[in-house]
């Protein structure tokens, strides 16, 4: 009789192993891809909402840079209450100026390249937050579907620990086992039960983790099997960092400090205001024009300062762009080992699990017939879970390098602009 239930058991808990490998808890709704979260994210996503904003005020500005100066008017009367004959308005001079200031030294167009190089800098900043949205959203699914693959693994230990129990229960009832056993078994279960619980709170803060960032409710599965798909990894190019999105960020900056020293140089050249306007004498009833022209004397502040910052600042922003470039480089080939060991681990997981799925199914087989210790069977199923879940854990290691990877050598937009 308990061969018989041992033999039941080995077989049906190796079947739930084999199938929680692949399949996701049962739910209603179309299945959700990685591709339509990412679309839907993109929608309503904040960031991406701000970035948008950035580029709109980015080209305010350059409006706002090719703006004149606006010009003045002014007016002024002398000669009144006073005293004696300058008691009332007779003896009144009224003048009338109009005033218009001239720029000089080219800063209207210094002002048009600072303001052209800040619309490259916010269309690039959109392309970044398009980028970290997209790796926060794929990050945020990846984890989601391995909270689906650890809970059906987790439900699956706690019916084996509830198997294992019942049958440690019966032997000790024949006397075939020693109470120590159903001690033993007892603490597994409620291990399992632990386990499941918390696999069921992870299961549900990762999709509603990803609820947030997609901007509605999760009706259906996710796509099991994109996560059980690994590419074949083999030699190839590593990317460069010039090629990245950090570093035509850098490059960027590198343009409007450029633009900023030019326009420091032109604020060097004094501006001159001309201006022109008629002065009427109330005592003699005549007009007469009035012209003149004024020009600031740098005396306390000639813009070498202004100059010598915006130099500073340029070579500032020359350093941070090659110290970018190492680091993406560095980062690049960090993510490359990272993809390569998690897929290596992907590979070597199948035959693992095989061969932990055969030890474990042995060692029910061998515990129900008497023929093997409970410690056995412990050990077998505890190497077991392990296997699974890090079976689980190579799979989303290797999809988070990928996404990570896909983030760090995502292209510059076209329009971003030179990048020097």
């Amino acid at each position: 009789m308990h061969r018989f239930v041992a033999a039941l058991l080995a077989a049906a808990s190796c079947a739930g192993v084999a199938q929680a490998q692949t399949s996701p808890p049962v739910e209603a709704g179309e299945v959700l891809t990685l591709d339509s979260a990412l679309a839907q994210a993109g929608v309503s996503s904040p960031q991406a909402t701000a970035a948008t904003a950035g580029i709109r005020a980015a080209e305010a500005g350059r409006t706002v840079a090719g703006l004149r100066p606006n010009p003045s008017v002014s007016a002024q009367s002398e000669n009144v209450v006073g005293s004696g004959p300058y008691r009332g308005f007779d003896q009144a001079e009224t003048t009338v100026t109009f005033s218009m200031p001239l720029e000089l030294g080219g800063k209207r167009g210094a002002r048009i390249g600072v303001a052209d190089a800040r619309i490259g800098r916010a269309e690039l900043e959109a392309a970044i937050t398009r980028a970290d949205v997209r790796l926060r959203v794929t990050q945020a699914y990846i984890e989601a579907v391995a909270a689906d693959r650890r809970l059906i693994i987790a439900r699956d230990q706690l019916r084996i620990a509830n198997e294992s129990l019942r049958v440690a229960r019966d032997r000790v009832m024949v006397g075939e086992s020693s109470p120590i056993d159903e001690q033993r078994t007892s603490v597994a279960q409620i291990n399992a039960q632990t386990g499941l619980e918390r696999a069921e709170r992870g299961f549900q803060v990762a999709r509603d983790n990803l609820a947030l960032l997609l901007g509605q409710p999760l009706a259906g599965p996710l796509d099991q099997a994109w996560f059980d798909r690994v590419r074949a990894v083999g030699p190839e190019m590593r990317p460069t960092g010039e090629g990245t999105l950090a570093y035509a960020a850098a490059s960027a900056d590198l343009l409007i400090a450029g633009a900023n020293v030019r326009l420091a140089r032109s604020q060097r050249v004094p501006d001159l205001t001309l201006s022109a306007g008629a002065r009427r004498f109330s005592a003699t009833g005549g007009t007469a024009a009035v012209l003149g022209i004024s020009v600031p004397l740098p005396f306390f502040n000639n813009g070498r300062a202004s100059v010598s910052q915006a130099n500073a600042e340029l070579n500032q922003a020359g350093a941070r762009r090659r110290a970018i470039k190492l680091d993406a480089e560095q980062d690049i080939a960090i993510v490359q080992r990272d993809r390569d060991n998690a897929a290596a681990s992907v590979r070597a997981s199948g035959p693992a699990l095989a061969a932990a799925m055969e030890a474990a199914r042995i060692a029910r087989l061998g515990y129900g017939q008497g023929k093997f210790d409970q410690l056995v069977l412990l050990d077998a199923e505890r190497t077991l879970a392990e296997t699974r879940d890090a079976a689980v854990d190579a799979l989303a290691q290797y999809h988070d390098a990928e996404a990570r990877l896909a983030r760090l050598i995502a292209p510059a937009p076209a329009s971003s602009g030179d990048n020097q």
